[in-house]
């Protein structure tokens, strides 16, 4: 009689064939522009004739003030852009939930923004940031104010690009929240107000206890795309980083040192110290909530 052996991959070879189509993609498109990144990183030259730099292109990315402009407008973007979209999605998820009326029909439209493409979402916006026929003008100065240069005045882009960001944001959000709230066993709800808690107290001790888990996923995945925003910058500002590159952020640098400039060591270097920081906030914030979880 054969002895009974636990299941595991190395014991099913076949699991190994199937995963394997999706294993050659990811490799192809994944792990490799990773690992040619950082080889690129360390050459000089054009794509056909590279030649060894050394840390030289590291030490020119770090020199680089328009790199600490850009670094530093990513940083606000992203502290400015997750926490107000988590937290507002949070607000509209439970009034879908406990308050709204044919749920189904609002989820739907909460999430045709997030199928559409950033582009198109872009145009709209920028009709609306208009200072001459824009409809958010238009409300400004019905209520007496005077209206807002948003997209060409410097002072204003970052804030505006973290005002799309936000909007951008909702969509995702919301139907993660809402998922995450049908998982949460009513019981505790009913034990609760045969208790006689009130719905804060609800809110406070069950839903954001039981919800711990799809904010920490919300946030780790909401803070790298923030790190890596791009196409809202490009759509938004009609190809541009912003007035005077006002609303540059690292993406936008990289894609600037290599399609641009065609600085390609430099951009690939750029694009490693951003994989870097990206991969050390992931891990602080994993170990914050970890420690949030065990109070």
């Amino acid at each position: 009689m054969k002895k009974f052996r636990k299941y595991s991959a190395e014991n099913a070879p076949k699991a190994w064939l199937y995963l394997l189509p999706a294993l050659v993609v990811v490799a192809v498109f994944n792990i490799y522009p990773l690992i040619r990144a950082f080889t690129m990183s360390f050459h000089s030259g054009t794509m056909n004739n590279q030649v060894f730099a050394g840390l030289k292109n590291y030490q020119f990315v770090l020199k680089d003030p328009k790199f600490h402009i850009a670094l530093k407008n990513t940083a606000v973007y992203a502290f400015g852009v997750v926490p107000a979209s988590l937290v507002i999605s949070i607000v509209i998820a439970l009034l879908i939930f406990d308050k709204v009326k044919f749920k189904n029909f609002f989820e739907t439209i909460f999430f045709i923004p997030y199928l559409t493409s950033t582009i198109a979402v872009g145009i709209v916006f920028r009709y609306l940031f208009n200072r001459d026929y824009g409809f958010i003008n238009y409300v400004i100065q019905f209520f007496g104010g005077q209206s807002i240069n948003f997209l060409n005045d410097m002072k204003m882009s970052l804030p505006t690009l973290i005002i799309f960001g936000i909007w951008s944001g909702l969509a995702f959000n919301i139907i993660i929240i809402l998922a995450g709230l049908r998982n949460i066993n009513e019981e505790f709800y009913k034990v609760a107000d045969m208790f006689g808690a009130t719905k804060w107290e609800q809110f406070r001790r069950i839903t954001v206890p039981q919800l711990i888990p799809t904010f920490t996923f919300l946030l780790t995945v909401n803070m790298i795309s923030a790190f890596k925003v791009y196409s809202q910058v490009f759509a938004l500002f009609g190809g541009t980083a912003g007035p005077a590159g006002s609303a540059q952020t690292a993406v936008y640098y990289i894609y600037d040192k290599f399609h641009v400039n065609q600085k390609f060591g430099p951009a690939m270097a750029a694009t490693i110290i951003l994989f870097v920081l990206i991969l050390v906030i992931t891990m602080i914030q994993n170990k914050l909530v970890e420690k949030v979880e065990d109070l």
